[in-house]
């Protein structure tokens, strides 16, 4: 019996030592199996983490990428073959349908090419950050004032200016044929949208004031960014001969035109991210600020009285632009918006108007005291 019950305890022993190995065997697979399990876990949390890393890179890259394209076509000045093959491609609809040559072709290249056939004097002055500017200028007969004008956004002294040109000039004005930086003979690598220009414009005019012996009355007159200039040109000390500002379809901050642009003609809704990336291309690259090229607080100085001129139909510096600056605007101002013009067309839609309205501004303050 005592063997009996020893051979089962020893079977017991066996067993329970077998069970003990059993579950000693279930527990380390079960630890091997959680270790296993959280390594998996792991590497798809890896998968994940790589997966989202590599989304948000690309994220930032294609806006990196964007910015930098942006910044290119819009900021950067190049001359010569690279700057035609970027043109025919840049040619979008808004600014075809916008020229002056939709529609007037015949009066815009006759005034264009009588600019050419006059005898004009080469002017040069340096810009506050040291390029050498470039302009033309072509006396009157008899003249009564001198018209410092002021083109557009890639635009050239002979463009869209001619027909009012002709037409000032015919009427005893002087005239001076600014050319922007970066455009024509000019210097330069950027266009500052009125950042810097508004300095060159200020230069212009000191040119101007130092060669006026006869004290004569001044006029700055622009058009689209060269407007621009002009107006935030006018927050700054000007001679005192400069009467009074002309501005044609101006915008009134390059934030501003950049978001219309964006959202008008590519459809981008929402560009924050985009606009800061220009800020910082702009500040690091270009030297200059968005911020710097902006109207408000030049019209809130402004003593100088103001004519606005705007395009009803114009989709490439829109006509709330030109009410924001009139509105802006502390000095006496007047505000003219031409019934189914473009951009830049409102002398050749209506150039009995738009002709009769410069007239009457230069004959109102060119016997007038302009503050410094």
């Amino acid at each position: 019996d005592y063997e009996k019950a020893g051979m089962n305890i020893s079977g017991y022993t066996e067993a329970f030592s077998s069970v003990q190995q059993d579950s000693q065997t279930s527990k380390w697979c079960s630890y091997f199996k959680h270790i296993l399990t959280g390594k998996k876990r792991e590497n798809q949390m890896k998968k994940k983490f790589f997966r989202l890393s590599a989304a948000v890179l690309l994220f930032f890259s294609g806006i990196m990428e964007i910015g930098w394209r942006f910044f290119n076509m819009v900021v950067c000045c190049k001359r010569g073959g690279r700057k035609k093959e970027r043109k025919k491609w840049f040619e979008l609809s808004h600014i075809r349908d916008n020229h002056p040559r939709n529609g007037y072709a015949k009066e815009y290249d006759e005034s264009r090419a009588w600019c050419e056939a006059q005898k004009m004097q080469d002017c040069y002055i340096q810009s506050v950050d040291g390029l050498k500017l470039h302009g033309f200028y072509l006396p009157a007969e008899h003249a009564k004032r001198f018209v410092i004008l002021s083109h557009g956004y890639r635009g050239s002294r002979f463009g869209s200016l001619s027909f009012m040109a002709k037409y000032l000039h015919e009427h005893q004005c002087n005239l001076l044929f600014m050319e922007q930086r970066c455009c024509g003979e000019s210097e330069g690598k950027y266009i500052t949208f009125g950042a810097k220009e508004k300095w060159d414009v200020q230069r212009w005019a000191i040119y101007v004031s130092e060669r006026n012996k006869e004290k004569l009355p001044i006029y700055l007159y622009g058009q689209s960014m060269g407007a621009a200039a002009v107006l935030m040109s006018s927050g700054y000390r000007l001679p005192s001969e400069v009467k009074g500002l002309i501005a044609d379809c101006g915008f009134q901050s390059m934030e501003r035109q950049m978001r219309d642009m964006a959202d008008n003609w590519f459809h981008l809704h929402y560009i924050p991210l985009l606009l800061k990336e220009m800020d910082c291309l702009c500040h690091f690259v270009a030297g200059f600020r968005m911020k710097d090229a902006d109207t408000t607080e030049a019209m809130k100085r402004n003593t100088r009285p103001v004519l606005f001129f705007h395009g009803e139909k114009d989709t490439y510096v829109y006509p709330n632009n030109s009410f924001q600056n009139y509105m802006l605007c502390k000095a006496p101002k007047e505000l003219v918006i031409v019934q189914g013009a473009r951009h830049l067309c409102s002398a050749y839609a209506d150039p009995e108007l738009y002709q009769r309205t410069v007239m009457e501004f230069f004959e109102k303050y060119d016997g007038s005291n302009s503050e410094k």
